[in-house]
């Protein structure tokens, strides 16, 4: 009896450590990259050598862009041109991603306002998909969303790794000396962000010795601001290559072929279900057969796909039995399919023409 509870004991103990040691790899959404030890108004009045010694033992430097495939709002930008002159606001995001569009009003807003004060922000496009690699595509994007400060391509990752980054979106934010002094991952910390903002352009204020009212108010953005406790289904892909076993079919992928698809007998949470025939594209399922249907039991407020077409085509929206509406389908780019009033299960079914692309779908 002894040994079985000594067992136990010690088994607990290791279902404990290794919930901790999971817990302390997790990334620090939100957090400033190294504890905020430096005051930043207290650094900013020493002499330049004192200052940027004591940074340079708490943050990283700077990392330049690398070989952007493509500039939108501007001919040419680098990092190094910027140093010294400007605090700069690095958004890695990719235009399909709702938690990336979730984030622009914000980033937008803070260019707007924080521009002639010294804030430069620069969007580096590092695409998801495929069709994201598109100079098109990504101007179209950018227009769309009001963006007006400068945006880089960066297709193949390049700047992505130098930064060691694994996150849509992610902001990493440059003082006046060229340090890393700000790492945020994803959505939220808004206020937080600004208010650091608003610091470190009073830093800057002060080292070059120039006189600038930064404004102390916090931005009020109109947003989408998801309660992700409340979101039950996670991020669901089509494409093989992005495969995280979500499909519910018995037939399974098959890499590059047309596969005719049947609904199994039951329907579980979480998984999509395909109707008819599908081409298995390594970043999307194409529907084949006239009408082609897909379905899904999730848990949200919110559900958007990701879906494109060579020419407008056309998807049915039935929630719970009953149609919706009707979404046209060209550009490669996300669409709202439903929004409720709260957060609930809900079963949603789509009928797809021929010719359209499911890359993924995602929820709020």
């Amino acid at each position: 009896m002894k040994t079985k509870k000594i067992i136990l004991i010690i088994a607990v103990i290791l279902i404990v450590s290794v919930i901790i040691y999971f817990e302390s790899t997790k990334p620090e959404v939100g957090k400033i990259s190294r504890d905020t030890e430096i005051k930043i108004q207290e650094t900013s009045n020493l002499a330049d050598s004192g200052r940027i010694a004591i940074k340079a033992e708490k943050y990283e430097r700077a990392k330049e862009l690398v070989n952007p495939e493509g500039y939108i709002n501007i001919d040419n930008i680098t990092i190094a041109e910027n140093l010294g002159k400007k605090v700069i606001l690095i958004d890695f995001w990719t235009y399909s991603c709702i938690n990336c569009q979730r984030t622009l009003p914000y980033l937008t807003t803070w260019y707007d306002k924080y521009e002639d004060d010294g804030l430069l922000i620069i969007g580096i496009h590092t695409p998801e998909f495929d069709f994201e690699k598109d100079y098109d595509n990504v101007k179209s994007a950018v227009e769309k969303w009001n963006i007006n400060y400068p945006v880089v391509q960066d297709n193949d990752y390049q700047t992505w790794r130098a930064y060691n980054n694994r996150y849509w979106p992610r902001k990493y934010i440059i003082d006046i000396d060229g340090f890393i002094v700000y790492d945020h991952i994803g959505e939220g910390a808004y206020e937080e962000t600004e208010e650091l903002i608003q610091e470190l352009l009073k830093e800057r204020s002060i080292v070059l010795n120039i006189t600038s009212e930064v404004e102390e108010e916090i931005s009020v953005v109109k947003a989408d601001k998801p309660e992700s406790g409340k979101i039950n289904t996670p991020e669901i892909y089509f494409g093989y290559d992005f495969s995280r076993n979500q499909m519910g079919n018995n037939e399974g992928w098959s890499p590059d072929e047309v596969v005719t698809y049947a609904f199994p007998e039951k329907i579980y949470p979480n998984k999509f279900y395909l109707l008819g025939e599908w081409k298995n594209n390594k970043d999307n399922m194409e529907a084949i057969s006239e009408e082609s249907v897909v379905k899904i039991k999730y848990d949200a407020k919110i559900i958007n796909i990701v879906a494109g077409s060579s020419e407008p085509k056309e998807i049915t929206v039935i929630v719970d039995g009953v149609e919706t509406k009707k979404i046209e389908v060209s550009d490669f780019d996300l669409y709202e399919l439903n929004r409720e009033d709260d957060y609930a299960e809900h079963t949603l079914e789509l009928k797809v023409s021929k010719g359209v692309m499911l890359y993924t779908f995602t929820f709020g």
